[in-house]
């Protein structure tokens, strides 16, 4: 049985070799065009690739039902630039709470939420490459700019904690992150508008 979105296509399990055939002819189809599937459900249970065509070594014989579940790619693309305002508007707080923490030498409570801040940053990135790939997002020469310089101070981070050096974490958060996550924000709400009235092909 396959079943995507709720409905039931007259295709049978049995007609293909393995998963990855499934999805594809799935992907195929006219009415997925500009939607990006969220969810896959192999005989119930989710499925997610841990390695690349994971779904080829999955044979058609030990499955019996494949539900896949999809949401339109503006839609999609609208949430992740709602997120984004709110990741990055976390990133600014958590910031300035970290340098306030390493200033006082609360190295402990400055640590723990460092390492929050560093997901924050990982997701926030993440999100950008999703929207960036996924819907061909064009961003402006000035966003790329404040990206890149982004990720190079994420790098430039965890090196200085690698060394330990808390001051010199705390001086760069405040003066060098802490600004270019503000300017970030900034363009971020304007991507959040754009991506309101733009349609997105997905491949």
């Amino acid at each position: 049985m396959i079943i995507v979105d709720g409905q039931r296509r007259p295709l049978e399990v049995a007609s293909f070799e393995n998963l990855e055939q499934i999805l594809d002819k799935i992907m195929e189809g006219q009415d997925m065009h500009n939607r990006v599937v969220t969810d896959v459900l192999v005989n119930n249970e989710n499925f997610s690739e841990i390695y690349p065509h994971q779904a080829e070594d999955i044979d058609a014989s030990e499955i019996d039902r494949v539900e896949i579940i999809s949401v339109a790619a503006k839609e999609m693309a609208q949430d992740i630039a709602r997120e984004l305002y709110k990741v990055v508007t976390l990133m600014a707080k958590a910031g300035q709470q970290v340098a306030m923490f390493f200033r006082q030498a609360n190295d402990g409570d400055a640590l723990e939420l460092y390492t929050d801040l560093l997901e924050v940053n990982r997701d926030f990135l993440t999100m950008i490459g999703v929207l960036k790939n996924e819907f061909a997002v064009g961003s402006s020469s000035e966003f790329e700019k404040s990206l890149e310089s982004l990720s190079a101070l994420f790098t430039e981070m965890i090196e200085i904690q690698e060394n330990e050096d808390w001051i010199l974490l705390a001086d760069l958060l405040e003066y060098e992150y802490l600004p270019l996550v503000e300017k970030t924000k900034a363009i971020v709400a304007q991507l959040r508008e754009s991506v309101k009235d733009k349609q997105y092909a997905h491949a």
